[in-house]
């Protein structure tokens, strides 16, 4: 049964991205393009797929790697405040309105705002020495309303027509997608997935406890800090991609747990790969229903994914 579900999620995950490539407010025939639909489908669709996959992906990773360290179910991966700092800092770049902040700095910003962050909780997260997941959660939370404060001081000051920019950023617009930023986002998010999947038995050994983990030879605080690592990176990149889209890193997990297990070593792939599967039909939706204009797609993730997360609370957790 557990070889089926994985394989039930495989081909689920890649025919929601084929179906996200020809559909949207018009359908595109790959055997027959003319020029407007071949522009269309390389130069619009493509580039969106593409970057929906990799975020989806970091997203359903890092929700299932922090549910482990943290040994928390309603972790995700903007827990530790790193979407607050990293948005703050795109944020301010959107509403300066100024004519060389164009996508590739907003980007930019995005993921220097997240790697600050990052830094600054995993400092305060240690103690003796030692990375200690209630420190970690704790100086994320905090930092996170801070820098969430700062943000909306400066939407509150604000006049132009950046501030709907940045609103739409905030929660989760892939409109900016294009190929520019692409290969840095494939090579930091694979970065991410494979220094994780690599360290697979160790998220294991964590969610065991941290005494069951040092017995069977690895170092919790050693383990987190790797972790830590991998989840900071992916997360900062997703978030510089398209910014902050809710409920992939929160739920996927717990739907993959529920089909195939607690094993670190599907369930890291599995979440990356049904998390990049929900995120490109989130988009698809986003910008089909109300075409010509579109819904952000951090909303259509929500959603979509707060219903079922209840109804997984009450049947499950």
């Amino acid at each position: 049964m557990k070889k089926i579900n994985i394989s039930i999620l495989i081909i689920a995950s890649i025919s929601i991205t084929l179906f996200s490539l020809l559909f949207g407010p018009s359908f595109i025939n790959p055997f027959s393009l003319d020029d407007i639909s071949g522009k269309i489908l390389f130069q619009l669709r493509l580039p969106r797929v593409v970057t929906s996959f990799l975020i989806g992906s970091s997203l359903g990773a890092s929700g299932a790697i922090l549910q482990g360290i943290l040994r928390n179910p309603l972790a995700d991966p903007y827990i530790l405040g790193i979407s607050s700092g990293s948005a703050l800092f795109a944020a301010a770049s959107l509403m300066a309105g100024s004519a060389f902040l164009g996508p590739s700095t907003t980007a930019l910003l995005a993921f220097s705002g997240a790697l600050i962050t990052c830094g600054i909780v995993g400092a305060l997260g240690y103690k003796d020495g030692i990375l200690l997941p209630e420190r970690l959660l704790l100086a994320g939370i905090g930092l996170g309303f801070l820098f969430t404060a700062v943000l909306m001081l400066f939407m509150s000051l604000s006049t132009n027509y950046g501030m709907r920019r940045a609103l739409l950023w905030i929660f989760g617009d892939l409109s900016m997608a294009d190929w520019s930023q692409i290969p840095w986002g494939v090579l930091l998010i694979s970065a991410g997935l494979i220094l994780s999947i690599s360290r697979a038995k160790g998220l294991n050994a964590l969610m065991l406890g941290d005494e069951i983990a040092h017995s069977l030879g690895f170092s919790p605080s050693g383990e987190r800090l790797v972790f830590f690592t991998s989840v900071s990176l992916m997360t900062a990149t997703s978030v510089a991609l398209g910014g902050v889209i809710g409920f992939i890193g929160l739920l996927i997990p717990h739907i993959v747990r529920f089909l195939t297990g607690s094993d670190a070593k599907t369930l890291i792939p599995l979440s990356a790969l049904l998390g990049a599967g929900l995120l490109t039909l989130a988009d698809t939706i986003g910008r089909t229903v109300i075409a010509p204009s579109e819904l952000p797609s951090g909303v259509v993730t929500s959603l979509i994914g707060a219903p079922y997360f209840l109804y997984l609370l009450r049947k499950k957790i």
